[in-house]
């Protein structure tokens, strides 16, 4: 079982737990003083959007969701709803949860870690795409249409 999880990509997924419990923590054992109404706005604001992503990007995949970035046998490419908007709506909901939360508590290294969280899926959905690309032909075109973790950007 855990050479089958390794295969499937497990380190990426205890790096990313890790990293993500990293922000969780950092946020209210490093209160900053700096917290202001318009940055409790955008917190919120990026929490609200991270909030859907997720939901969204969740219930598109329904079945053919796993917390590996190796995709399940049999599973197919999602490409409508939010997955028509971006190709890992569940990465950038990581992201935006973990950078509304360093800003609600105002804390810098809740701030640094997400930094690091968000280059780490870049590269983990990266090597998510190689797999992607192997399962599935009509991936390239899909990439062509759709950006990688910002909507329309990126």
């Amino acid at each position: 079982m855990l050479e089958r999880a390794t295969g499937r990509g497990l380190g990426w997924v205890a790096a990313q737990v890790l990293l993500m419990a990293a922000v969780a923590v950092l946020g209210p054992s490093s209160v900053g003083g700096w917290r202001g109404w318009v940055t409790a706005g955008l917190a919120v604001a990026l929490v609200a959007v991270g909030a859907y992503l997720g939901i969204a990007g969740v219930l598109a995949l329904g079945p053919h969701r796993t917390i590996f970035p190796q995709p399940l046998a049999g599973s197919k490419l999602v490409q409508d709803g939010v997955y028509g908007c971006v190709r890992h709506p569940l990465y950038t909901s990581v992201g935006c949860l973990a950078l509304g939360w360093g800003l609600w508590w105002g804390s810098g290294p809740a701030l640094a870690a997400t930094a690091v969280l968000i280059a780490f899926l870049g590269c983990k959905s990266a090597r998510e795409e190689v797999w992607l690309r192997e399962r599935f032909p009509e991936y390239d075109a899909y990439a062509r249409r759709v950006k990688r973790l910002i909507p329309w950007v990126y």
